[in-house]
Order: structure tokens, then C-alpha cells, then sequence
């Protein structure tokens, strides 16, 4: 049987992969503006309190969160996540030109980082 022109199955499998192979997670990019429309309505409360925490370990003071005006299903989910989250200092609906309903600032609490320990004082006199 003669072979059929054109690359073989294993040939483009390995074109659709590319260099990383399959097994590669694809790097994403933390920045201040979180949009739920393309996550599921069950999965957003975790969605959002990781970014929350994320934002934060980042250094963020304020984000955006887009739930989309809708119904108001994700606007109470996301409102019941910031009413319990730790790094939340407060939120608000955003403005006419910020999304208006459809979207919630965030002011995050700053970094705590852990206090200091100094070493012990080496200026010691020997007796």
C-alpha cells in the first residue's frame, strides 16, 4: 500500500503540542482585574478567594472584580466571598466608567509580613 502524502498522525501531534509537550501548564498572568464570565457560577467563590489571596501575597491594594450585571447570581456570590475573605478591607460597586454593577473594586489590607527576629546581641565582653 502506498503512503499518502503529507505529514503522518504522530507528525501532527507533535505540531498541535509544540515545544512544551503536553504536560506543561500554560503561565498566567496576575493582574488587578479578575472577569468570572468565562467560569462556572459554582466555581467562582473558590476562583475568587484565591485570587484575593493572590492579589494580595502580590502586593495589590485594589483589584477589579467583573461579574457582569445579569441576574445578580455572581454579584452575591462574589459579595458573600468578600464579606468573609481576610485581605478584604472593603468593596463597592464600580463607577459609570468602571463597569457600574456589572463589576466590584476591592481594597485589599497590605502584606503582613512576619516581624523581624534580630540575632542576639554579639557585642559581648568576655569575663
Amino acid at each position: 500500500m502506498a503512503k499518502r502524502p503529507g505529514p503522518g498522525p504522530d507528525e501532527l501531534d507533535a505540531d498541535l503540542l509544540g515545544d512544551d509537550g503536553p504536560d506543561e501548564p500554560a503561565a498566567a498572568t496576575l493582574t488587578d482585574e479578575l472577569d468570572l464570565h468565562s467560569f462556572l457560577p459554582r466555581d467562582c467563590a473558590d476562583v475568587v478567594a484565591e485570587y484575593l489571596r493572590a492579589a494580595q501575597d502580590a502586593g495589590m491594594t485594589s483589584v477589579r472584580i467583573v461579574h457582569g450585571k445579569g441576574t445578580g447570581a455572581l454579584r452575591r456570590i462574589v459579595h458573600g466571598v468578600l464579606d468573609g475573605h481576610p485581605a478584604v478591607r472593603g468593596y463597592r460597586l464600580a463607577g459609570e466608567r468602571s463597569g457600574s454593577w456589572g463589576a466590584t473594586l476591592v481594597e485589599l489590607h497590605p502584606v503582613q509580613l512576619p516581624p523581624v527576629q534580630l540575632p542576639p546581641n554579639s557585642d559581648r565582653r568576655d569575663q
